[in-house]
């Protein structure tokens, strides 16, 4: 999800780097004290994912400096792109030679399998406190099953959660000669919408448009899985529940399994999705939306806008367009599903103790706020009263926060997979939807039999896990 031309060389910090007078943070930290005495002060390796706008690093390094100041202890942490942390991190669990402590804004795909394998600490002594405060999604995206300990508990001490809303270029639907207003309520006929758009702008000279920017990928990591867990939840379908079970043998999830592989392929073999979405990674569908490739795109978080704030000033107040999700086909509402973010523990860490302390300071809700807000809220609070207790994040003034809130926080939401089961984690690492989508595409199946095909492999998947 990020545009390519915001990657950066990673960036190493230490507190004699970063330490600087300090306002924001600093007011909201008064509500509490260090957990570690300065007598006990030590270091603390800390490795952070970039953000997708400067603003969520330069929030970080404020958050580093306020808690250092605090606590005279030492943050020696480093930021690096999402892929690089991911690799990094992947590395480590497996040769042991750790950090103590990563955040991570999707940490999706390594803290379900390695929570199961006993390779994180338990971090229930930082969440319980706030726990009543936190959104039952961020409760549910947090607790993994550890197989040694036999038991589910807290292994990510979420800071944040994001949904997946619509990014929208309204300015070149009014130029199609169509209203978004008008714009169907079910999720079929919304994306449906768009397809017209298409002739009647490239009859403009917008040779080159398409109408819909649709993940259908077999390279990942992450925005290919969301739209296609989205769609079968549109068409009814849930096909993993709280209780780790994967309903793939239920005939309603296959059925809306194939609807959903067959809406996108077929939109696909129309000619309504460019050729390369094939092979998009995370980052690409985001380049092309701001290069006007494609009308409308669904991909997590706001960073798709954030990331034209400055650069696209005019476009960003005026042009593009930020929408919660319609309902789902049935004409019911429909539930967003979220992750969360935050930071977790590996086990062999040096420092454990900074590392909590460090993420106790961290989820007091007025250091959380202000940390997001300082990163543009392209993340929500895990806590929604802090939402609620703060105007700015519903703030019309902003075009693009307040729906991207209102889906996250304030409508109907339910919780990623992962969260139930570890096998989710690597059915979506194998990429099983995209390979589906590519299975008729390229392969000449069916969308049953390229279903059928992919549950079977997910069936073995989730045989090999036990709780």
């Amino acid at each position: 999800m990020r545009p390519a031309w915001e990657v950066m060389e990673m960036s190493k910090y230490s507190r004699r780097s970063v330490l600087r007078s300090s306002l924001g943070l600093a007011a909201a930290a008064t509500v509490g004290k260090p957990y570690i005495a300065n007598a006990a002060a030590t270091t603390a390796t800390v490795w952070v994912n970039q953000g997708f706008v400067k603003a969520e690093d330069d929030a970080f390094k404020q958050l580093a400096a306020d808690y250092m100041k605090m606590s005279g202890n030492t943050l020696d942490y480093s930021i690096m792109p999402f892929q690089a942390q991911n690799q990094k991190t992947v590395s480590a669990l497996t040769s042991g030679d750790v950090p103590d402590l990563v955040f991570m804004d999707a940490p999706q795909t390594i803290i379900p399998q390695n929570a199961f394998d006993d390779k994180l600490v338990d971090v229930s002594d930082i969440v319980k406190p706030y726990e009543a405060q936190l959104s039952k999604t961020a409760r549910e995206c947090s607790t993994f099953y550890n197989k040694t300990a036999k038991a589910h508990s807290y292994y990510l001490a979420p800071v944040k959660q994001a949904c997946i809303p619509f990014h929208i270029w309204g300015s070149l639907v009014e130029k199609a000669g169509l209203k978004l207003s008008d714009a169907p309520k079910t999720w079929d006929a919304f994306w449906d919408f768009f397809k017209p758009a298409q002739k009647e702008l490239r009859g403009k000279g917008m040779r080159k448009i398409y109408a819909l920017g649709l993940q259908i990928t077999t390279v990942g990591p992450n925005d290919g899985n969301g739209l296609f867990t989205h769609f079968v939840i549109a068409n009814g379908g849930n096909m993993v529940t709280p209780d780790g079970k994967l309903h793939t043998d239920d005939p309603k999830v296959r059925e809306a399994a194939i609807k959903s592989v067959a809406y996108l392929t077929d939109a696909y073999k129309q000619g309504y999705v460019p050729p390369e979405a094939l092979s998009w990674n995370d980052a690409d569908d985001n380049n092309a939306f701001h290069e006007r490739v494609f009308l409308a795109d669904f991909d997590g978080t706001i960073s798709t806008e954030l990331a034209m704030k400055d650069k696209q000033a005019e476009a960003y107040m005026h042009e593009v367009v930020t929408m919660g999700l319609p309902n789902g086909n049935d004409g019911k509402p429909m539930a967003a599903q979220l992750n969360a973010g935050g930071g977790f523990i590996p086990k062999g860490a040096k420092n454990v103790e900074v590392a909590k302390d460090l993420m106790k300071f961290w989820m007091q809700p007025k250091v959380m706020g202000e940390n997001l807000k300082q990163g543009l809220g392209r993340w929500v609070p895990s806590m929604p009263q802090v939402v609620k207790d703060d105007p700015w994040w519903l703030d019309p003034a902003d075009p693009h926060r307040a729906p991207y809130v209102s889906e996250a926080v304030l409508g109907p939401t339910t919780s990623g997979y992962e969260g139930f089961n570890p096998a989710w984690g690597q059915v979506t690492a194998e990429q099983l939807w995209g390979q589906a989508h590519a299975d008729v595409i390229k392969n000449g199946m069916t969308p049953e039999q390229a279903i059928d095909k992919a549950f079977k492999r997910a069936e073995a998947i989730f045989s090999a896990v036990t709780f």
